[in-house]
């Protein structure tokens, strides 16, 4: 049986993704052309493996089959090739992150410079979602992640800062017409711009102090996607439209401007930074382990 290794390698990337336009942005291809190389691969099988729809692509059961087996296999072929690495002066390829929107906004900006300049022949991939994804399963080899998120299975590593809190501020003509709030209930009086998850989910408020915690779930003329669209809901606050929820980091900018002014500081919640994770397995592909090393010693 005469089949191309290139497209079975075009199967299990399409297959994993769940869509030819995925596989395409993972890559770096075009989705006619993945979807020529399975269609010529299952000619030569003489099966169909995936099932196509205009909303969803998924494997038949002789896909799955054959996934389950070409996996581990690819992985292994992978891992055999990243030995050559071993011989060159410095590590090449390219790494895959899935991170969230808010850590390619604010924890990556100041990591990705100085690692691009350690390692010219590295070439960086950064997959930004705030959708609870399988980092395998999307074809990259680590993440980001906030530590209540975590696989248990992945080795995790802290990136960037190890504490951070989230901030409330308003521009001041609103806080001038409307009210400074003392206290966070207040902020039911208030004009609140909210953020959903993609989930769906739309979390309440959270705050507290000297050992107090609250949640306040507030109310308000404007909701986005939280990552997505959060600089809509900066931007609508700095027009007066109401009061922001975010990162302190995202808003600090605004607030040292005096676009943006702080309101309930002393309330402000502390949580744990992000980590790094990718799978524990023996041996990491050179790209994966300079940047894991790199972290490391920037820590």
């Amino acid at each position: 049986m005469n089949v191309d290794l290139g497209d079975l390698n075009a199967f299990v990337t399409v297959a994993s993704a769940r869509g030819f336009r995925d596989g395409a942005r993972l890559t770096g291809t075009s989705a006619s052309a993945l979807s020529e190389a399975v269609r010529r691969l299952e000619t030569a099988l003489g099966v169909r493996l995936l099932h196509r729809t205009t909303r969803s692509v998924r494997p038949t059961e002789a896909g799955e089959r054959l996934l389950e087996r070409l996996k581990p296999a690819f992985t292994e072929v992978e891992a055999a090739l990243d030995v050559v690495n071993g011989f060159r002066d410095k590590p090449a390829g390219t790494l895959r992150l899935n991170v969230p929107i808010s850590a390619a906004r604010l924890v990556l900006p100041s990591i990705v410079p100085p690692f691009l300049a350690a390692y010219p022949e590295i070439t960086l991939d950064v997959i930004a979602e705030d959708g609870f994804v399988d980092m395998l399963a999307a074809g990259c080899d680590a993440g980001i992640r906030y530590e209540e998120r975590l696989e248990q299975d992945m080795v995790a590593i802290p990136i960037g800062p190890r504490t951070q809190r989230f901030a409330a501020a308003a521009a001041p003509a609103y806080l001038d017409r409307e009210g400074r709030p003392k206290h966070p209930r207040d902020l039911l009086k208030h004009r609140c711009l909210r953020g959903r998850f993609a989930s769906g989910t739309m979390p309440p408020w959270e705050f507290e102090r000297d050992g107090e915690s609250l949640t306040v779930d507030v109310s308000g003329p404007l909701t986005v996607r939280l990552g997505a669209s959060a600089d809509l809901a900066v931007d609508a606050a700095i027009g007066g439209a109401g009061v922001v929820y975010l990162f302190e980091d995202w808003l600090r900018p605004h607030m040292n401007s005096g676009a943006l002014e702080p309101i309930l500081e002393r309330w402000w919640p502390r949580f744990s930074g992000p980590f790094l994770y990718y799978p524990g397995r023996r041996l990491l592909p050179a790209p994966l382990r300079a940047f894991v090393d790199f972290i490391r010693a920037s820590s």
